[in-house]
């Protein structure tokens, strides 16, 4: 299977939410969780109130029985909404979450370059006294 097939398989499972879904379902009670990496959150900006934990950690922290789960991650009823930098890695992670019983993950169109383009609140990169990332 190549990786497109792959990504539509995952994209057939999910209930995917533009921008402004993602945000009313964060302002709703929902979990936006940014699994972008560092370098893009210091280059872009972070959205404020998501949860961030970059992909190689999501299983591990949202799994609401892992004893290393994020505080976050209340139950297996959470919605969850994840969001990457272009929606492509985004679709694979909400799948992963499907099959650890996290049923109403999913994930954002076109990821924080829709939402920043969508006009939705993004936070300037926080930086240390000296001015770097």
């Amino acid at each position: 299977m190549r990786v497109e097939e792959l990504l539509a398989a995952a994209r057939r499972r999910l209930d995917r939410l533009g921008p402004a879904e993602a945000a009313a379902a964060q302002a709703a009670g929902g979990l936006l969780v940014d699994i972008r990496y560092a370098a893009l959150r210091e280059r872009d900006g972070t959205i404020p109130g998501a949860l961030v934990v970059e992909r190689n950690e999501l299983e591990w922290r949202l799994d609401p029985l892992c004893d290393h789960r994020a505080m976050e991650a209340t139950g297996h009823g959470l919605r969850v909404v994840v969001i990457c930098d272009e929606g492509y890695a985004s679709s694979l992670a909400a799948v992963s979450l499907h099959r650890l019983g996290l049923r109403r993950a999913t994930d954002v169109v076109g990821g924080f370059q829709a939402w920043r383009a969508a006009g939705l609140p993004v936070a300037p990169a926080r930086r240390d006294h000296a001015g770097t990332p």
